[in-house]
């Protein structure tokens, strides 16, 4: 019979030596079949098999082998038999448990080895995860690092650009009081040419007339010398004679002139009266389209004048409470109009000051006290003007700029204005000449109509000159500057170009010094902007008023300014003016 081998003890639950070397090896599997040798000998070991057992069994199996081939005359002869020396039993026994450890060996599922696998197999996954992971906290904290990079950066070119834009709002403010400066000292320099050029001419005017009279009184020696030497003895009757001579010659030579005056005066009424029809023809058109004549203008001025003086004025002025609220809102004008300097900032601020004053954001102020103070406005305005302008042209930019505020934003305060403007400077604003009667038929005396000329009482032909240029010098300059809205039709920009229309077309004004004065102050004040605009027109124009003031007027032989030293230096003015325009603002 054959005995159950037992099965033998499993592997050692230690790790096995990956590392280990081949001796240690070795020296392994040594200690474990000394251990199983020592087991077998014991009590618990395996039964010996009997000799016959073994060879009965050994024949069986070799029996049991020809069932694997199709017939016998396959199946192999049996091997010989070994010439080795037979084993014992005990020997026999060892092999075969040994055989059979072998086997059970290579067919044993170890569950260390299986654990360990696993354990590899979750550590490789535990690894892939925590890689995943460090990956992604990785690819966090750099996208982290980048948005922080990118804020920094940002932050930093923030500050640079409020920087540069500091560094160019600093430029600029340095080039704006660059230019400020540069065109005061342009206006500076052209003042102190223009006062040079007058100083010149006036010397050579001087120097021409003392020529004059020294030649004149060198000739008249001259002929008092040889009458002396050559008629001594006839003295007496070729005196009486010449005498006579000279007196027909005087009457001969005033009944000349009476007839050029004559004729001139018949002249200049038959233009008049060729204008007058011709304005009557065009009466109609000129309503149609909105324009009027340098008359109309001149009678609405009046017209104006005469109803604020006749209506609030004297309801004000009668009126204590009236009459001392308007002293008070009066009272703060003035010294706002006498702060002002060529500065954007003062110029608002005081333009919004006195409009505070004449309305009142606490309650509006009576209509006649309210009329009347825009008269005492633009008296104030125009007394600044006489004073401040008369002595320094740049001062009638900044209040001309004042008075574009000012009309834009007071109601009626343009009516007003034109009407002060008519008063002070006659019809020179216009310009026409002030008739012999007024708006109401009433004659004009001669104080009055002096006055209603715009002459001041005990004032020369030089100062009223100077005074009603630099009023004019403000009215030019408002018709020049833009407007938040549109202006009163007197205040508009069409009124340049009406301006010189018009006093081409008056004979009795050109013969004036103080026209040809005006139209250099015209023409300094926006010659050369009115050229930008008008173009041609304005060239064709300025041509004419180059002949009046060189050759006189349609050959005429008149020239603008009369023929007095005054007219003389202003017709000079005049064709400096026109040749700066002309040539480019040079």
């Amino acid at each position: 019979m054959r005995y159950a081998v037992p099965r033998s003890s499993s592997p050692s639950p230690t790790r096995p030596l990956t590392n280990a070397s081949p001796s240690a090896e070795r020296r392994h599997e040594a200690r474990r079949v000394r251990r199983r040798e020592e087991r077998r000998s014991s009590t618990f070991g395996l039964s010996l098999l009997s000799d016959s057992e073994f060879t009965e069994g050994s024949s069986s199996d070799e029996s049991d082998d020809s069932f694997m081939y199709k017939s016998e005359a396959d199946v192999p002869p049996p091997a010989p038999r070994s010439r080795r020396t037979k084993l014992t039993p005990a020997q026999r026994g060892y092999v075969d448990d040994t055989v059979a450890a072998i086997r059970l060996r290579t067919r044993h599922h170890d569950p260390y080895e299986e654990w360990e696998r696993q354990t590899r197999k979750d550590a490789f996954h535990s690894a892939r995860r925590q890689q995943a992971t460090d990956r992604t906290h990785q690819t966090q904290a750099l996208t982290a690092a980048r948005s922080q990079a990118t804020e920094r950066q940002a932050a930093i070119l923030s500050k640079e650009l409020e920087t540069v834009e500091r560094q160019i709002a600093k430029m600029k403010m340095e080039q704006r009081l660059e230019e400020h400066a540069m065109e005061a000292a342009w206006k500076d320099r052209k003042g102190r040419l223009q006062k040079r050029i007058e100083k010149v001419i006036k010397e050579e005017e001087e120097k021409l007339r003392a020529k004059q009279e020294q030649e004149r009184k060198a000739r008249e020696e001259e002929e008092r010398k040889v009458k002396e030497a050559e008629e001594r003895a006839r003295l007496a009757e070729q005196r009486h004679r010449e005498e006579q001579e000279r007196k027909a010659k005087e009457e001969l030579e005033r009944k000349k002139q009476q007839e050029i005056e004559e004729e001139q005066r018949q002249k200049e009424e038959e233009l008049e009266r060729a204008r007058k029809e011709q304005l009557d023809k065009e009466s109609e058109e000129r309503k149609a389209l909105g324009m009027s004549t340098s008359e109309d203008d001149w009678v609405e001025a009046r017209q104006t004048l005469k109803g604020l003086k006749a209506g609030p004025m004297a309801t004000v002025k009668g009126n204590k409470d009236l009459k001392k609220l308007w002293n008070e809102q009066r009272r703060k004008i003035i010294p706002k109009v006498g702060q002002l300097t060529n500065d954007d900032t003062s110029i608002n601020s005081i333009s919004q000051q006195i409009f505070e004053i004449c309305r009142p954001p606490t309650g509006q102020l009576p209509p006649d006290v309210y009329l009347a103070l825009l008269s005492s406005l633009a008296k104030i305005v125009l007394l600044q003007a006489e004073t401040e302008v008369t002595a320094e042209k740049r001062s009638a930019a900044p209040l001309a700029r004042v008075a574009v505020n000012l009309l834009s934003a007071l109601e009626h305060f343009g009516d007003v204005f034109w009407a002060k403007l008519c008063q002070r400077a006659g019809g020179w604003p216009v310009p026409a000449s002030v008739p012999a009667a007024d708006v109401d038929g009433h004659t004009f005396t001669t104080a009055e109509r002096t006055k209603a000329c715009g002459y001041r009482e005990g004032e020369t032909s030089a100062e009223q000159a100077a005074r009603v240029a630099g009023l004019l010098r403000v009215y030019f300059s408002v018709l020049l500057l833009p407007a938040p809205q549109p202006l009163p039709r007197p205040f508009q920009l069409p009124r340049y170009w009406a301006y010189f229309a018009r006093m081409l077309t008056q004979p009795r004004l050109l013969d004036a010094p103080l026209a040809a004065e005006l139209l250099a102050v015209a023409l300094d004040v926006g010659g050369t902007k009115a050229c930008e605009i008008w173009g041609q027109q304005w060239v064709k124009l300025m041509a004419l008023l180059y002949e009046g003031v060189t050759g006189g007027l349609a050959g005429s032989g008149k020239l603008i300014g009369g023929g007095t030293t005054d007219g003389k230096a202003a017709r000079v003015r005049v064709q400096l003016e026109v040749e700066r325009v002309l040539g480019g603002g040079r």
